[in-house]
């Protein structure tokens, strides 16, 4: 047996050194897989993190085969990266679907909503918009302006024609109606 071969049984047994071993020597590999099929490097470090996690769970289903241990653990890279650009699609779908609702909410004011840089702030809204859909039609009117139109309270008044005193007033009003509603229904936190 050879010593690639031996750290591969140790692996697969548990061993902490041998797991020392294989992260070591597979961690570059995985980590640039990841990195150049991502191309980012903080979500290719999450897979290289995923990936070993994965291969310490299932060590014992490891069968030695032709490429061996690399093998295995570029099979995982690669289920990780595919899972990874599977959750950006359903990203860009939550964002899309998040623009669709608030535009219509609230057409659009020329300064537009920044989705495509900010993915995660839009998911954010996304959630919100259920809360936002439940308060009264002017009070939601002047948070959509206010937060998705970019809109200052003046310019709120000034676009919606009601006294500043009024914006201000929806606004306190519609924000204390979410933060309760938001403590009885906490938004689910992203991993």
């Amino acid at each position: 047996m050879d010593d690639e071969e031996r750290i591969a049984a140790g692996f697969a047994a548990g061993d902490e050194d041998c797991v020392a071993a294989v992260h070591r020597r597979w961690q570059p590999l995985v980590h640039s897989l990841a990195r150049r099929s991502l191309g980012d490097e903080r979500e290719a470090e999450d897979i290289t993190q995923q990936v070993f996690l994965a291969a310490w769970r299932g060590r014992r289903n490891y069968r030695p085969g032709p490429g061996g241990l690399g093998a295995w653990l570029t099979g995982i890279t690669r289920h990780k990266v595919a899972d990874a650009l599977e959750a950006r699609t359903r990203r860009a779908r939550v964002v899309a679907a998040a623009t669709r609702a608030c535009h219509d909410l609230v057409p659009p004011t020329g300064t537009g909503i920044r989705t495509e840089s900010e993915p995660e702030r839009a998911v954010d809204r996304m959630l919100v918009l259920g809360e936002l859909a439940r308060l009264p039609s002017a009070q939601r009117r002047v948070l959509c302006l206010a937060f998705y139109g970019d809109l200052t309270q003046s310019q709120i008044a000034d676009r919606t024609g009601l006294p500043l005193g009024t914006v201000k007033s929806h606004m306190r009003r519609a924000l204390q109606g979410l933060r309760r509603s938001l403590e009885t229904h906490p938004l689910p936190v992203p991993r």
